[in-house]
């Protein structure tokens, strides 16, 4: 049975060479066929068994033996080890609009635009070969792309972005992570366990070390999708299922840290001048809030927005030790929820007996008004004095309202450190709106394996 030239428009039955087995030698040929599969516009993959190219489509400096007949005798054309197709006579049947649509590499779904002769330099940066290729070879490659026309020279060089790139970049890694260093994010990426590479959704063009980083730039620096596709080389959606996915096991497994120690542990690492003024100190409370998109629901519209901040926001009450460590946060909720609303619906409340022990004592702010929900646990709360109907305050409730003062503005500090996560300055979206009370924990339990403030 004749075998039949593959290039798109050949019908040669010259005989040819088949397909190279390696990868990136295959890959080339590919591309510099141009054939792609109709339905779907991906590249065409070839059978290495019996497809072929004809000879005509080689230059004779692609052999190492470019004549048949050498002194009577017939001789197999023997092709060089890095030679690929070059001869073709493609003809321009697609319009200006499409070829300008069609001009963009898509290393995901192998989309090659009909008008454009790919020559990689150094090695490959298709997805196919990166998953075969070790990933620090693969990312430090640069793909140029020529066209065959006299116009100038398209370039088209893949972004070398992923952690290793900053392994000795203190700096970089600090600016996109929050962490010291690289061995600082590896700490904490080796807490989370051997679940990291048996998640449901699996990305094969990144590991999941990249994985993670790609989610915390996207909690540190609030990138867009479209900003991290284009750095990571992957697809939007992509993008989205990986930070997603990320955000979600994070969140299960702090969850699994127990971050509320017990009152021994407390007592020993309570600094003085904590000891000096309120020894009964087990937890700092505030609440803070997040901005969001407004909500299409008229209902989740009214109890969502602010009236301070002009504003649809979720609130969320943080708790902190008085070593100045995260050791509490509750789930969001609609900034028209009061604060005592929100701890009456979370486990601060709610495992009150297993939390605190008699005589123990809570730090708020004026308007947290929850005496009486933690007084049948003997537990007392200490905020700043209310003037109820006087004209001023005591000299003593003064100095004592300056003391908790100076004690509160370190869970505003921790927020403040929180929040230097950009995504929780900024609005949050429609699509992360489900995910937004695990974005707000994993912000502040990421304050946790950061440097502690000073108290």
């Amino acid at each position: 049975m004749p075998s039949y030239c593959c290039v798109p428009g050949c019908k040669s039955k010259i005989g040819g060479h088949l397909f190279p087995t390696d990868n990136l030698l295959c890959k080339k040929w590919r591309i510099a066929i141009k054939r792609e599969n109709a339905g779907s516009k991906t590249l065409w993959k070839p059978n290495l068994s019996y497809s072929i190219v004809c000879y005509k489509h080689f230059k004779p400096t692609d052999y190492v033996i470019a004549n048949r007949f050498q002194h009577g005798r017939r001789r197999r054309r023997i092709l060089k080890n890095n030679a690929v197709p070059s001869l073709f006579s493609f003809r321009e049947t697609v319009s200006e609009e499409s070829k300008r649509k069609r001009n963009q590499i898509c290393t995901v779904c192998e989309v090659i635009p009909a008008d454009v002769v790919c020559k990689i330099e150094v090695s490959s940066v298709y997805t196919e070969v990166a998953s075969q290729a070790n990933d620090s070879a693969i990312y430090q490659s640069n793909a140029t792309v020529a066209t065959q026309t006299a116009g100038p020279t398209l370039l088209c060089n893949k972004v070398n972005f992923n952690l290793e790139v900053f392994k000795n970049d203190n700096s970089a890694v600090q600016y996109y992570t929050g962490f010291d260093d690289y061995q600082h994010f590896d700490l904490f990426f080796n807490v989370l366990g051997p679940f990291t590479s048996n998640l449901n959704y699996k990305c094969d063009d990144l590991s999941p070390r990249n994985q993670l980083f790609l989610t915390v730039i996207k909690l540190r620096q609030n990138k867009d999708y479209q900003d991290l596709g284009i750095l990571f080389g992957i697809s939007k959606q992509s993008i989205s299922k990986i930070v997603s996915t990320w955000v979600r096991f994070l969140w299960h497994q702090l969850k699994e840290i127990n971050t509320w120690p017990s009152s021994e542990v407390i007592k020993q690492s309570m600094p003085q001048s904590f000891k000096q003024q309120f020894p009964t100190t087990r937890v700092t409370v505030d609440a803070t809030e997040v901005p969001i998109e407004r909500p299409t629901d008229l209902v989740s519209q009214s109890s969502t927005f602010s009236t301070n901040k002009n504003k649809n926001t979720i609130k969320t009450m943080v708790g902190i030790t008085p070593r100045v460590t995260v050791s509490f946060v509750s789930d969001s909720f609609g900034d028209a929820a009061s604060d005592r609303q929100i701890i009456e619906e979370c486990e601060l409340y709610l495992e009150a007996a297993t939390r605190f022990e008699p005589k123990d004592s809570i730090m708020a702010d004026r308007g947290v008004m929850v005496q009486d929900l933690f007084a049948m646990h003997d537990v007392f709360v200490n905020r700043p004095t209310m003037l109820r109907r006087q004209s001023q305050l005591a000299s003593k409730d003064v100095v004592k309202d300056r003391h908790i003062a100076s004690k509160r503005i370190h869970v505003e500090r921790v927020i403040g450190l929180a929040k230097t996560y950009k995504i929780l300055q900024s609005t949050i979206p429609h699509g992360l709106l489900p995910l937004v009370s695990k974005i707000v924990f994993v912000c502040f339990m990421l304050k946790n394996f950061r440097p502690k403030c000073s108290v």
